[in-house]
């Protein structure tokens, strides 16, 4: 499956084409979540196959699973909405996010675009409960949680610190206490210094994500809809950040979204499109690319070709 040009002739000629035929699975699915655990490699999606293609109105999440990054597995949708009850049967199973500490697995999940629950397994592909019967993060109850705290992504530093990064519009980030179950202070706003002031369309949207690189870390995010996917530098969690540059450009799709990880020594980049056929706005495949790095630590941008 090939990715067809979609880029205006300027941006080819400044951004490196990279090849990235590289599809987890020909089902749609969005909203890539990327995790290597236990010897294996998890992409956690929002489930587009189920949606009604008019919305994004998904009701449980997809799971994928990959040993080498080659052959990729489906593992079905492991986790309805259901499971937090407080959420109520209708509600929108979002862009979700995981993380694994003390030998546990967490899942962040955000539902009818108001809260984010937390389920928690002892594997990564099923079990998951609530352990709290509400929701870990909500608004308007929780100061400063934004009009819709979606998209979370959770990253343990190598202090052991948790952070909780979630929202739309504006960015937030939140630290989360050892049982990775409550809030460990304030939810604050992450502050992106350096956004080109003649460019309008350099704003946050939503997806954010961190990653660490040599000491670095690189605060990756959507800026709308449609949007780039852009990133910022700095040298502390919880910011303030630098802007850099774009890494992926728009699609002919309304949403852009993002996740990277690194192993043995590479990096990847992994996104959504509606490059399948009968895709679009609302039915998206998920791929991935490798990422690179310059000598100077800044992301070499990525069209696929």
């Amino acid at each position: 499956m090939k990715i067809k040009h979609y880029f205006p002739l300027p941006f080819i000629l400044t951004f490196m084409p990279v090849s990235a035929e590289n599809y987890i699975s020909t089902r749609f699915s969005a909203d890539p979540s990327v995790h290597f655990f236990n010897n294996k490699f998890y992409v956690y999606a929002t489930n587009d196959q189920d949606n009604s293609g008019t919305y994004w109105d998904s009701t449980d999440w997809r799971l994928f699973s990959s040993a080498d990054l080659k052959t990729w597995q489906d593992d079905g949708s492991f986790l309805d909405i259901s499971v937090f009850a407080w959420a109520g049967k209708t509600a929108k199973a979002w862009a979700p996010g995981a993380i694994e500490r003390n030998g546990k697995f967490y899942f962040f999940a955000p539902v009818g675009g108001k809260q984010i629950g937390v389920a928690v397994s002892d594997k990564p592909f099923t079990g998951f409960k609530d352990p709290l019967g509400k929701a870990l993060i909500e608004t308007p109850r929780d100061p400063n949680a934004g009009v819709e705290p979606i998209d979370p992504m959770a990253f343990i530093d190598k202090d052991g610190q948790t952070y909780l990064y979630f929202g739309t519009r504006i960015p937030k980030v939140v630290k989360l206490k050892q049982n990775m179950q409550q809030l460990d202070g304030d939810i604050q706003d992450i502050i992106i210094q350096g956004f080109p002031e003649d460019d309008k369309k350099k704003k946050y949207g939503e997806a954010p994500y961190l990653h660490e690189h040599n000491g670095t870390y690189y605060f990756t995010f959507s800026t709308g809809w449609p949007g780039q996917i852009v990133y910022a530098t700095g040298n502390n969690p919880l910011g303030p950040f630098t802007y850099r540059g774009v890494i992926f450009d728009y699609l002919p799709i309304s949403t852009n979204h993002q996740a990277i990880i690194e192993k043995d020594g590479k990096s990847y980049f992994f996104y959504h499109d509606g490059s399948s056929q009968g895709g679009g706005d609302h039915k998206r495949v998920i791929g991935f690319t490798e990422l690179h790095y310059a000598k100077d630590g800044s992301i070499l941008p990525i069209t696929i070709k």
